[in-house]
């Protein structure tokens, strides 16, 4: 059942490989072991999740800038660019999504020999959940996520990865595309939508009224007259101190047109039209007609104040014709409203004008930011094969790190200041890379860094599932690029015991590092114990990490182990990478459980050397090799291995 889930502390995924053991202590107790690794089904599901985020996001920008009407050929052209690379997109992500789709559903694992896959480009390497119970006495558990580093092999790295490649691409980018200084937000491309939309509606409604003005002028009806100048006021100069300007944004859709109108009118002098006609005005050979919003909204406000004036003017002559004993009512009525109409139509044509330059202004302003935030979101990121990489290599890290953080959540539902800290800082996501800077490995971890950076967009929220089924518990992917929120259900008995503010929804946010120190036969060092790090507290092991950071020792791995120690002592979430995940992954895992022992358990120096051999030899790792390769022979070679750190040489007979 779930309860028996989460007492466990364990995601849903496959049935884990286990291996035990038993060591002895410095004070000759006897501690017992459990090593454990699982597949996740989130190897998976987040990716197909992700591919249709993205194809929804291309899909609605697509619609979006086509509903923008005619353009300039400029502007028309930058909105064909944008349209043509989401519709690429979209294209190739459908046909990926279609071929997931025909694989079995209980698919959770891909296989280091199919990481150059098209099909499976988005799906994370040799993804799995590497977990140590220590009891004697009381019971702890310890995990750290293995997957191979995120990256585009199935592009390849000929002309190195992607923070290479994101270099040329800015560089290409600022000549080619005349953006403003600073591009505008999601809301603010959002608010500009709802903008055109309202000013779609404000031209034909005052011209309508203005029209029915001149219409009742006809009428000689003074109280008529007022009615309709009062609605004409009321939609082209709504008080902003009304309750119609304390209302949201996003609710302006359900406002009646009046409203909608109002919104339209106080944000013209909003810094986003102000901005957008500087940027405008600004942009070198763009093809626009360099209009200026100054001063528009002041014509329109000066010619309705020409027409109230009018009004009351020709009110005032009515009551006083009125008032003549030895007037005729037919006659004064048949001048006046002859005399009416002919005196209110010029005030009426110079207050069309004036809102149609107005609206004018306002459309060119938010095409402009609509435009250009689907222009940044596209062509300006670069080639589809560079975005695409891009999306790929963050799918494979997303998968990784909701396996970690859905580990650290269910391990830590009751501690409270655990839960806090969620609140209070968010989560730590420490990324371990053993990668080298020579050859292919250079262009994975240029991609892996930029795919680690890219996660720091990430959040997570908890929910309240609906159900207790697996498929109501699991977790679910929503938002945008560079907005993604990935909500985690919970059932109802341990929702019901979170704090107030992860109940309402208070998002947890991520903070990802990436450590990377080469280690293969091009990277050679010496190595001797490791020093560890007992009892030492947080500050001490950030001094130290600090310190070793900045030492000139070349290829310092203990620069890994205090960033893990720092990472363990925050509840953070520790992820472990190389090329594949399988070979020099499993030697980082196993001395890091063997540390673990040693510090944390008292495992005794003189069996130190026996667990990191039993565990290399008999441990869960021979398992993921044979998984991969169909072999349960790590892939080094002897010399290879002569300059390898001799705690990261597994034992003989156990490679080759």
């Amino acid at each position: 059942s779930i309860r028996d889930l989460l007492r466990s502390k364990e995601p849903p995924g496959e049935t884990p490989v286990c291996k035990l053991y038993r060591f002895q202590t410095e004070d000759h107790r006897w501690l017992l072991v459990r090593e454990q690794m699982s597949e996740t089904p989130l190897s998976f599901s987040l990716p197909k999740q992700l591919l249709s985020a993205l194809i929804r996001e291309h899909t609605d920008r697509v619609a979006e800038v086509k509903a923008l009407g005619d353009l300039s050929p400029h502007w028309d052209g930058l909105r064909h660019d944008a349209v043509t690379h989401s519709l690429q997109l979209i294209g190739c992500y459908q046909q990926t999504q279609a071929e997931l789709h025909c694989l079995s559903t209980a698919s959770c694992f891909k296989a280091s020999s199919s990481k150059s896959d098209r099909h499976l480009q988005f799906i994370p390497t040799n993804l799995h959940s590497q977990r140590m119970e220590v009891t004697g006495p009381g019971s702890v558990w310890y995990e750290v996520i293995t997957f191979g580093a995120p990256a585009d092999h199935h592009q390849a790295f000929k002309h190195g990865g992607l923070k290479r490649l994101s270099v040329c691409v800015g560089v290409v980018s600022r000549r080619s595309f005349a953006f403003s200084s600073a591009p505008f937000s999601r809301d603010e491309s959002c608010r500009a939508k709802r903008l055109l939309a309202a000013a779609a509606q404000l031209q034909p409604l005052v011209f309508g009224l203005a029209e029915q003005l001149l219409s009742v002028s006809m009428e000689v009806d003074p109280n008529r007259l007022q009615d309709v100048l009062d609605d004409l006021r009321e939609q082209v100069s709504a008080d902003p101190n009304t309750h119609t300007a304390n209302r949201k944004a996003d609710e302006s859709d359900s406002l009646p047109p009046s409203l909608q109108t109002s919104l339209f009118i106080q944000a013209l002098n909003d810094d986003l039209v102000k901005v957008a006609l500087q940027d405008m005005n600004s942009r070198a050979g763009s093809g626009s007609s360099h209009l200026h919003g100054n001063g528009t909204w002041v014509n329109v406000g000066k010619s309705l104040d020409c027409i109230t004036a009018m009004v009351e003017r020709l009110q005032e002559r009515q009551k006083f014709l009125s008032s003549l004993p030895a007037a005729s009512p037919s006659s004064f009525s048949s001048s006046s409203s002859s005399s009416w109409q002919e005196q209110l139509l010029p005030l009426v044509v110079t207050l069309r004008d004036c809102v149609r330059e107005a609206v004018t202004t306002a459309r060119a302003a938010m095409t402009f930011v609509v435009l250009q935030g689907a222009v940044a979101a596209t062509v300006a990121r670069g080639p589809t094969q560079i975005v695409q990489r891009r999306h790929a290599v963050f799918s494979q890290g997303l998968s990784a790190i909701v396996c970690g953080f859905m580990l650290k959540l269910f391990g830590g539902l009751e501690d409270p200041e655990f839960l806090q800290q969620l609140l209070s800082v968010g989560i730590l996501a420490q990324f371990e890379g053993l990668l080298s800077t020579y050859g292919e490995e250079l262009g994975m971890l240029e991609d892996m860094e930029v795919g680690v950076a890219d996660l720091s967009s990430l959040a997570f929220a908890i929910t309240e599932a609906q159900s207790e089924r697996p498929d109501d518990l699991q977790p679910t992917l929503t938002g945008a690029w560079g907005d993604f929120v990935v909500e985690v259900p919970l059932p109802s008995e341990s929702f019901r015991s979170l704090p107030e503010e992860l109940k309402a929804g208070r998002l947890i946010r991520v903070e990802p590092v990436l450590f990377n120190i080469g280690i293969n036969q091009h990277q050679s060092l010496e190595l001797k114990s490791p020093n560890f790090f007992i009892h030492r507290s947080l500050l001490d092991l950030l001094s130290s990490l600090d310190r070793s950071i900045e030492a000139k020792k070349r290829k310092n791995v203990e620069v890994l182990w205090l960033a893990a120690s720092v990472c363990r002592k925050v509840n953070g979430v520790r992820l472990t990478s190389c090329k594949s995940a399988k070979d020099r992954t499993a030697m980082s895992v196993t001395l890091e459980q063997c540390m673990i022992l040693r510090e944390q358990h008292t495992l005794s120096q003189q069996q130190f050397s026996s667990a990191l051999d039993n565990m290399r030899r008999d441990g869960c790792r021979t398992e993921n090799v044979q998984k991969n390769i169909g072999t349960r022979k790590f892939a080094f070679s002897s010399v290879q291995l002569l300059t390898f750190p001799k705690l990261y040489r597994p034992p003989d007979g156990s490679y080759g």
